[in-house]
């Protein structure tokens, strides 16, 4: 189980500095919990994996792939799906300034206009931490996550944090390590400079 930190109310100063330290927040009826989980899911970028059928659909062009154009949107749309209750209005409010400030994003996918999945994180140095995703289209968050993984390759993005580890997240190549190592892969990141690059 993660271990619960209790921190005071949600601020974006806050929020960075938990970031900068591993831990990152949930919304409850409480308020807001804060998490450091041991062991700590990642997604190493070389161990990326992609099925032919998803690569086959990325290339069909089924969904036009944008970023930050919606990012409320993403969130809103993630906190529908009933195991996101965590995603409250308060956590929206603070992505939302992250995402003005720049340090958030959202990937998007679109079909006739329509926005059909998503997904949405903090970018910090060269480290990207994972928020949540959804679809309302078929495989349409997992096209997100191929353009997410493309575009952290790109600019040079060296860590990207997926909190916990499942079995549906190994299949990409997820896995897990020690908080210990995951601070070490951190603080790594954080001194390393990176754009998100053009949307």
């Amino acid at each position: 189980m993660p271990t619960r930190r209790k921190i005071p109310a949600l601020t974006p100063e806050l929020l960075i500095s938990a970031y900068e330290q591993g831990i990152f927040p949930m919304g409850s009826r409480r308020g807001i919990d804060w998490y450091r989980p041991d062991p700590r899911g990642i997604l190493p970028l070389e161990r990326f994996h992609a099925s032919k059928s998803l690569m086959q659909t990325v290339r069909s062009g089924r969904y036009e792939v944008r970023t930050d154009v919606d990012f409320e949107g993403v969130m809103r749309a993630c906190a529908d799906r009933p195991e996101s209750s965590w995603i409250t209005d308060e956590i929206v409010a603070v992505y939302c300034t992250l995402h003005a400030l720049g340090l958030a994003h959202s990937v998007e996918c679109y079909r006739d206009g329509r926005l059909e999945g998503g997904l949405y994180g903090v970018h910090l140095g060269a480290a990207f931490f994972g928020e949540s995703m959804f679809h309302r289209g078929r495989d349409a968050s997992k096209v997100a996550l191929v353009a997410l993984v493309e575009r952290m390759k790109r600019q040079g993005f060296t860590l990207l944090d997926v909190q916990f580890g499942t079995e549906h997240l190994s299949r990409f190549g997820v896995i897990e390590i020690p908080c210990a190592e995951y601070l070490a892969r951190l603080a790594e990141a954080l001194d390393k400079p990176c754009a998100w690059g053009e949307s």
